[in-house]
């Protein structure tokens, strides 16, 4: 029955049309060779990615180098208009003495430059242009205003592709995220975790927000169990506002000088948090009542799961700054909540 409707609905369909049948002229045949090219007639919406890109790109420097032992490339983000330029410490030391480094810009200019000062600890490094001047700066944002979830733009050269762009989100804030570099050297960054394309080469360039301000410098990527490098979306980048602090040391002073909280941590525990081994004799810690055994399990409202989540809570204050930890016996359970002033490494 179902068949025999079917059939007859396309029966009687035939028989309308052809009572209603007109002539129609033939279809013009229309060919996209021939046509002209459509131009925009908007510019980039603000707030866009190409929007983003167009404001942030002249800030933004490939860097290469070159030294008796290898070459390595990176990129930065230009901080003064004489020629500072804020990039990761992995990025220009390990290529062996002399190192001769050539930084080239968004447009096309290329300048000698020398290092300033360099922290291997947080894999930070400054260095600066020669005879450069008017250069156009990168805008500064706050890192404590980011939100899991938000979108942002990462820029860079990644395998020498100079002034790539590739957007992402927030993956997640506060990754304990340790890296080795040359010569045995660590660092221990607490890093935004981002799933935007980030790649060799990648390193020492801007994570901006929507608004083109930088909020991170983007500096390790996670390997797979090969160990090939890659893009696998899992990047981390350096939160700003502690990327700045050290940069500031650097030029001020050419060394940076680290929040001490004045605990040694136990190597291995079956706890989760950082289990105080030993106390530094008249230390920050001591003085504030800690004693050894006691595990940390929160600096202020962070919780802390292991030593290298303690150790980059505590790196990410300045010393001289008060922090409430929570302590609490591993054994019996009661915590209490200590507050410790920082002082200097």
């Amino acid at each position: 029955m179902l068949a025999t409707a079917v059939l007859t609905g396309t029966v009687t369909g035939v028989v309308v049309s052809r009572d209603n049948q007109q002539a129609v002229p033939p279809a013009q045949q229309i060919n996209a060779l021939n046509e002209p090219a459509a131009h925009r007639t908007s510019l980039p919406a603000a707030g866009s990615v190409e929007d983003v890109a167009a404001r942030v790109l002249p800030a933004v420097v490939s860097i290469q180098v070159t030294g008796p032992l290898k070459a390595g490339e990176g990129s930065g983000s230009i901080i003064s208009a004489d020629g500072m330029i804020l990039t990761n410490n992995h990025v220009v030391t390990g290529v062996g003495e002399p190192a001769e480094i050539r930084v080239n810009l968004n447009d096309d200019r290329s300048f000698p430059a020398d290092i300033v000062a360099t922290d291997a600890q947080t894999d930070i490094a400054v260095i600066k242009l020669r005879d450069a001047k008017d250069l156009p700066v990168m805008s500064f944002g706050d890192s404590n205003d980011l939100t899991v979830g938000e979108q942002v733009v990462a820029i860079g050269s990644p395998l020498g592709l100079s002034a790539t762009v590739t957007t992402g989100i927030v993956s997640a804030l506060n990754r304990p995220v340790r890296a080795g570099g040359d010569r045995g050297e660590s660092s221990l960054i607490d890093a935004i975790q981002t799933d935007a394309a980030i790649n060799p080469g990648n390193s020492g360039g801007p994570l901006v927000n929507m608004e083109g301000q930088l909020i991170g410098m983007n500096s390790v990527i996670a390997s797979t169990a090969s160990g090939e490098a890659g893009s696998i979306g899992l990047g981390f980048a350096i939160p700003v506002n502690q990327a700045r602090r050290i940069a500031q040391q650097l030029i001020d002073t050419g060394r940076v000088t680290h929040p001490l909280l004045g605990v040694l941590l136990a190597q291995k525990s079956r706890y989760r948090g950082g289990l105080v081994e030993s106390l530094t004799p008249g230390g920050p810690a001591e003085k504030a009542g800690i004693r050894p055994g006691e595990l940390v399990l929160k600096v202020d409202d962070r919780v802390i799961d292991s030593n290298d989540a303690l150790i980059a809570a505590i790196r990410s204050h300045d010393f001289g700054e008060t922090v409430t930890l929570k302590v609490a016996d591993p054994e019996s359970k009661t915590s209490r909540d200590v507050e410790v002033t920082l002082t200097d490494s």
